[in-house]
């Protein structure tokens, strides 16, 4: 477009001087005269004008000229200043947002996001699993590393402990731990009956033995203990049971107020943490559960992610009542931004401009408007042409 309006200054200023050197009478030569004189003025003009915009015209330092690099950080201060005054402020952004359905936008695009494409992968997991694949650093892996052990270590597991015995036993969990007791009991003793009557047979003397007391000692020892354990497996209340509960709740009481036992549970968290397999689940958290997150994520039959989110997007959809208030939430969330970062954003574009050299901003600029500008040249000049036949016109009908 630079090309075509210079061509056609040049033609006028061709056409200027050819009627300069024609000898003939024509009476259309003067209106030629005039028209290419005045389109070549305003070609002239507007040429300088819009050359004066980034650059001295024919390198010459007129003043007032090369105003876009000389006035680049001005500009800078002005363009981050309109951007302040029009968009960043809390109540230009609530005004605009008032009848923006912000909550239907992002359910919509949870419930169904875009589809796939050679340049867009579908859906929010993806995307997660892209974050996730760059945060693969031992750096990241040493801090969460550090983190957990911290916080293990600095985790009371006693409260922990005697909260989850007294919940266990309040609904009766403890009882089926009792039952498997219980038949682990008969179980074994069924089995070493044997050993059983080994050891009584051993332990007692030849005398008893030639009775056969022994044997009577051995029933009655084997047969006593099987008829406590049936009868504490089929009564819930038996003594022994209620005895045992008790027990837990005890243990409890003493894990919230007594520090040796405390003490207790809080070695055994220490040993297990110094356990050198604990220590390597530790180390390789992070890995693994980034490494397994992210193939879920990027898995081509869906992703639990995804599914979650579509929920949470149907859901959003079909509650009018919660997707009025989350797009309350979401406008003084998108305000209460622009009035926290308002000016970060202010400095931001005026510190970039102005970090910009005078050629960048200018080609920038340029590259933005120059084609509208060179139309302004080329309009110059037709108009300027015009003017000068009306003029010319003027000055031949006046007497």
């Amino acid at each position: 477009m630079r090309l075509l309006a210079t061509l056609l200054l040049g033609v006028m200023a061709a056409l200027f001087a050819a009627t300069l050197a024609w000898t003939g009478t024509h009476p259309a030569l003067p209106w030629l005269r005039a028209f290419a004189e005045a389109a070549m003025v305003g070609g002239l003009a507007d040429w300088f004008a819009v050359t004066a915009l980034f650059r001295h015209p024919l390198g010459l330092p007129i003043p007032h000229t090369a105003i876009i690099p000389q006035q680049k950080d001005r500009l800078g201060d002005t363009l981050a200043l309109f951007l302040k005054d029009n968009f960043l402020k809390t109540q230009v952004i609530a005004r605009r947002l008032d009848d923006a359905d912000l909550a239907g936008v992002l359910a919509r695009w949870l419930a169904a996001p875009p589809a796939a494409s050679s340049h867009r992968r579908r859906g929010i997991g993806p995307l997660v699993a892209q974050l996730l694949d760059g945060l693969d650093d031992p750096a990241i892996g040493r801090l969460v590393e550090d983190v957990v052990r911290d916080r293990l270590g600095s985790m009371q597991l006693s409260p922990m402990v005697a909260d989850a015995v007294d919940i266990m036993v309040s609904r009766g969990r403890h009882e089926p731990l009792i039952d498997a007791a219980i038949d682990w009991g008969l179980a074994t003793l069924s089995d070493e009956e044997p050993v059983i009557r080994s050891m009584v047979t051993e332990r007692t003397n030849w005398l008893l033995r030639l009775a056969g007391a022994d044997e009577s000692m051995s029933n009655s020892m084997i047969g006593a203990v099987q008829r406590l354990l049936v009868e504490m497996r089929q009564d819930q209340h038996h003594p022994v049971r209620l005895r045992l509960a008790e027990s837990l709740k005890t243990w409890a009481f003493d894990l919230r107020h007594f520090p040796e036992s405390q003490a207790r549970v809080e070695g055994f968290k220490a040993d297990l943490l110094a356990n050198p397999t604990m220590a390597g689940w530790v180390k390789g958290l992070w890995g693994t559960a980034r490494a397994a997150l992210s193939a879920s994520l990027n898995h081509p039959g869906g992703n639990k992610l995804g599914g979650a989110l579509a929920a949470v997007g149907n859901r959003i959809e079909a509650d009018p009542v919660l997707k009025a208030g989350l797009n309350s939430a979401l406008r003084r969330a998108v305000a209460g931004l622009a009035k926290t970062h308002g000016d970060n954003i202010v400095t931001l574009v005026s510190e970039t401009v102005r970090g910009w050299d005078a050629a960048t901003i200018t080609d920038k600029v340029e590259q933005a408007v120059g084609r509208d500008l060179q139309f302004i040249r080329i309009n110059g000049t037709l108009i300027g042409g015009i003017i000068g036949l009306a003029i010319h016109a003027i000055g031949t009908i006046a007497p």
